[in-house]
């Protein structure tokens, strides 16, 4: 069986390579073992291979944020799924060809959906949809602002809103993002500057505008929180810029703005199982409706992640770069 390591941090397409390992062991009471279908690779994989990420794991060292996969066999006691079954695997380490996980560690999908993108639905689509429903209430018309909005999130906030009746204004880098992004279903996309709130409230008007997602930090948390409503609130999720947020005091003395955190880890951990399953359920039918989608640039093969994952860190491209460990997919 082979498994992607790394034993030493650096450029992940430099240090990650597939080794050949052992089999895993038969499954114990309360274990699933998986069969890995695909994985996407992400900027937290790139990140913890490089030794960038919150915590730098003991080498060598098997990286892989997300994975999804099929069932091959379970232990006593588990019976939430089934032998056949496809199954998005919320373990971490997952870029291996087969996987023993804990049961709990095993959504099971119930939906027939592109199987690219339910390998991609562990991380960005529950970022982006907590993010929009959890920290305001908000109505069919309301506005959203968010930066890097080109990323997968972004993406996934600009489909996630647009079916919920929430209206967005999305803002990007280089003027080249605009056109896509408006193809996408985006209402507003402007290019980041110090004039950003002037031209959002010409864009918005008298519309409510009463939350901003924040992936860069820095001085563009300062630019979003001065576009938004009174008592409105920043949800920041992201250090594109290496520097610490910074909002201006008259945002937050008088005019009531606040700055928030999200990390998707602690959201999870603080969900019941029963909670997750039911979180899951409805992305990997919106999923299937086709509200979730992002661009897939590229597949490769087990042997060539190395290929992958120097594509995967190109600064322009168009979609996510994935794995498919087996082989091709069957559907």
């Amino acid at each position: 069986m082979k498994v992607v390591q790394f034993d030493r941090f650096g450029p992940a397409h430099e240090v990650a390579h597939p080794v050949e390992t052992a089999e895993p062991e038969p499954c114990a009471a309360g274990e699933v073992l998986v069969e890995v279908e695909a994985f996407p690779i992400n900027p937290v994989d790139l990140l913890t291979i490089a030794g960038r990420y919150a915590a730098r794991p003991p080498l060598p060292a098997v990286p892989g944020s997300e994975a999804l996969g099929r069932v091959i066999a379970i232990g006593d006691d588990v019976t939430h799924v089934a032998a056949g079954d496809r199954v998005l695997m919320l373990s971490r380490e997952n870029w291996m060809q087969r996987k023993k996980i804990r049961a709990g560690e095993a959504i099971r999908i119930g939906v027939d959906a592109d199987p690219l993108q339910l390998a991609m639905l562990k991380i960005n689509p529950p970022t982006a949809f907590l993010m929009l429903t959890r920290y305001r209430d908000l109505s069919a018309g309301d506005w959203v602002i968010q930066n890097a909005a080109n990323s997968a999130v972004g993406v996934h906030l600009i489909r996630l809103a647009a079916a919920l009746g929430i209206r967005t204004v999305n803002v990007v880098r280089r003027a080249d993002a605009v056109a896509p992004l408006e193809a996408r279903g985006a209402d507003v996309v402007l290019v980041d500057g110090p004039d950003l709130a002037e031209r959002v409230q010409a864009a918005v008007g008298d519309g409510n505008l009463p939350l901003a997602i924040d992936a860069v930090a820095g001085d563009a948390t300062g630019r979003l929180a001065a576009c938004l409503a009174e008592g409105g609130v920043v949800v920041n999720y992201g250090l594109l810029s290496g520097e610490p947020c910074t909002v201006d005091p008259h945002q937050v003395v008088f005019r009531g703005i606040t700055l928030t955190g999200f990390w998707l880890v602690k959201f999870l951990g603080a969900m019941s199982p029963e909670e997750r399953t039911s979180l899951y359920a409805e992305l990997a039918g919106r999923v299937a409706s086709g509200d979730l989608r992002v661009d897939v640039e590229a597949l490769y093969p087990m042997d060539e992640v190395g290929a992958a994952l120097a594509h995967a860190a190109r600064a322009a491209r168009g979609g996510k770069v994935l794995v498919t460990p087996n082989g091709p997919l069957s559907g």
